[in-house]
């Protein structure tokens, strides 16, 4: 089933009065979206029986599960040890089954975060101060209930809408935020293996922690090269994660030296129970009635976040280069996170969320590529006759497995790591690892984030350019200027996450959205922003969950100053085409050379 979403019913344009507010129509939204995905509901079922689901499944439970014990045992240690790891596991599998069953972006993966690890931290060093520690479960657990509720309000009121008006200019200065935090996360882990561990066991942690990040990294490269056969390199790429989890895990008890160094491994604790001792239900009803309204504003700072967070991991599992057939749902989906962190926050669980940086991995792992041979021909540098001939390696998107299988049976994997066999294996994994885990997640949105790649063009020699580079119609000195709002945001917004006003860091993310739209115009001219900058959300497909593409601020101030039409124009940004380092995804280009197909 293939349709054209371009002109879906769902939109605001040409209504007049009180029909073109929002807020004055409420659940229309959802209606759309419900409607416009259940048709394929049965299909998402059916589509999810062959391997690339098999291999998805493997690989995103890896990459699901390895940062959410990271992040765990980082709330463990700021928290006073009330979050351990089995409410990381409870949370990833609530998310997962909540969201394989019922959401309409299935491939969207839901599970916890660095950032929701730091608000919950943050509150908790709140509360220390207050002097309320003993009531940190209570404040947390009402934060998430007012977070339910203003989710679903925003998805009731079709607020999600205004997610079409993010471009790569904020995404990309998210993704970069989000990257440098994994990072310092993992620079924490291993200082902590100095502090509570030993000497030894902190420099050899350091060396299982890099050599996890490089063998992660050698492995999945390994899809991108001409190496062995087709099968033998996708597996291999397929598989990194586990070998290299297995591999190093196995290290760390080497026989001898290795075995004796005091190295910090996960926790153990018991099957299906609260890390601390108390009952999965918060008695939440017993904060007094002060700290129930304190709550509050923190509510709505988390729902900033998440509206930020979830919905653009959502536009990352479903970036362009994905030859997606399946419509997005973005309002039914807030509205699903809303009752997520409902539950969570009664029986004391992180809040679950889309998850940024591996957010196109699942999608990436779902789809099967084609390598393709391409063979192109050159004149020999002496004048003669006589042509060169080169092969290339390119490789092509050929189709999604677009399914909720991988997902449901994601979370049976985590309900099943609950159960006591499998915490005592987690137990012989050294803490090291996961702050390879940290290294790998969070390089894994850098070398590809158009911050990285406009910092590396400008700082290019110029000989060397790429003549159809569309940045080679702008100044280097212009470029400069546009990234220097982009490294300010990103920069406010690390610094404030070290402090205890980290709970504000979603409204400087937020403010990027008006600052790009209100400000940006103004200082650049449409043409540079046309370059520079390009709507996150690019095909018809997630956009008609929003009600269309918005036009550009750009394109409304020209034609505001000519009294005219101007044409709109397709945006070359540079930022919206880059791929995340470690996808196996890359455009086959232009060539009209003879090619040769072989799958991958």
């Amino acid at each position: 089933m293939s349709e054209d979403f371009s002109k879906d019913p769902y939109n605001w344009d040409n209504l007049q009065g009180w029909r073109s507010y929002r807020a004055a129509r409420p659940f229309r939204g959802i209606y759309y979206d419900i409607r416009r995905r259940l048709p394929y509901y049965w299909s998402d079922i059916k589509d999810g029986f062959n391997y690339r689901t098999f291999a998805g499944t493997i690989r995103i439970f890896f990459v699901n599960l390895l940062p959410a014990i990271a992040f765990e045992l980082d709330m463990e240690r700021n928290t006073g040890g009330y979050f351990g790891i089995n409410e990381a596991l409870f949370s990833s599998a609530l998310a997962a089954v909540v969201f394989s069953t019922m959401s309409c972006q299935p491939l969207t993966v839901v599970g916890i975060t660095g950032l929701i690890s730091l608000f919950n931290y943050t509150i908790y060093h709140i509360a220390v101060q207050q002097g309320i520690r003993e009531l940190y479960p209570q404040l947390i657990a009402w934060v998430s209930i007012w977070a339910a509720i203003t989710h679903w309000l925003t998805a009731i009121f079709n607020w999600c809408d205004y997610m079409r008006y993010i471009t790569d200019f904020s995404s990309n200065s998210f993704g970069m935020y989000v990257s440098i935090i994994y990072i310092i996360k993992g620079v924490e882990e291993l200082v902590d293996q100095f502090n509570s561990g030993s000497l030894p066991g902190g420099y050899l942690s350091i060396v299982i922690a890099l050599s996890y990040w490089f063998t992660v990294q050698a492995l999945e490269g390994v899809g991108d090269t001409s190496l062995f056969r087709p099968w033998i390199r996708k597996s291999i790429a397929d598989y990194a994660y586990p070998i290299a989890t297995i591999f190093w895990t196995g290290f760390s008890h080497i026989p001898g030296r290795i075995e004796n160094t005091d190295l910090l491994r996960v926790p153990h604790t018991r099957a299906f129970y609260p890390t601390v001792d108390r009952p999965w239900l918060v008695d939440f009803w017993n904060l007094p009635v002060k700290w129930v309204f304190v709550a509050l504003p923190m509510g709505i700072l988390l729902t900033l976040l998440f509206y930020y967070d979830h919905n653009v991991s959502s536009l990352g599992a479903q970036e362009k280069r994905f030859p997606l057939k399946k419509p997005a749902g973005f309002h039914w989906d807030f509205f699903l996170l809303g009752c997520t962190c409902f539950i969570a926050g009664i029986i004391g669980i992180p809040l679950p969320n889309g998850l940024v940086p591996q957010a196109p991995v699942h999608t990436d792992s779902c789809t099967e590529y084609t390598d393709r041979l391409v063979t192109s021909k050159e004149k020999d540098d002496d004048g003669d006759a006589e042509e060169i001939k080169h092969n290339k390696k390119t490789i092509i998107a050929a189709w999604v497995a677009e399914q909720r299988v991988s997902h449901f049976l994601m979370a049976l994997m985590f309900i099943g790591t609950m159960t006591g066999p499998l915490l005592v294996v987690l137990h012989t994994m050294p803490r090291a690892l996961f702050s390879g885990v940290f290294f790998v997640v969070g390089w894994l949105g850098i070398p590809g984030n158009g911050i990285a790649q406009n910092i590396l063009y400008i700082l290019s020699e110029t000989r060397f350019r790429d003549p159809q580079d569309p940045r080679q119609q702008l100044s280097r000195w212009r470029i400069a200027y546009y990234l220097l709002f982009q490294i300010l945001g990103v920069g406010f917004s690390v610094a404030i996450s070290q402090t205890i006003g980290a709970i504000g860091f979603p409204v400087i993310i937020v403010a990027l959205i008006p600052l790009r739209w209100v400000v940006m115009p103004r200082i650049f001219t449409k043409p540079e922003l046309q370059v520079l900058d390009a709507p996150t959300a690019d095909s018809h497909v997630v956009l008609a969950s929003m009600g269309g593409k918005p036009e550009m601020p750009e394109i409304t101030r020209e034609r505001r100053t000519r009294g005219g039409d101007v044409e709109s124009g397709e945006s070359s940004g540079v930022s919206s085409g880059v791929m995340h380092e470690g996808m196996r995804s890359r455009d086959g280009g232009e060539e009209k050379e003879d090619e040769e197909e072989g799958k991958s």
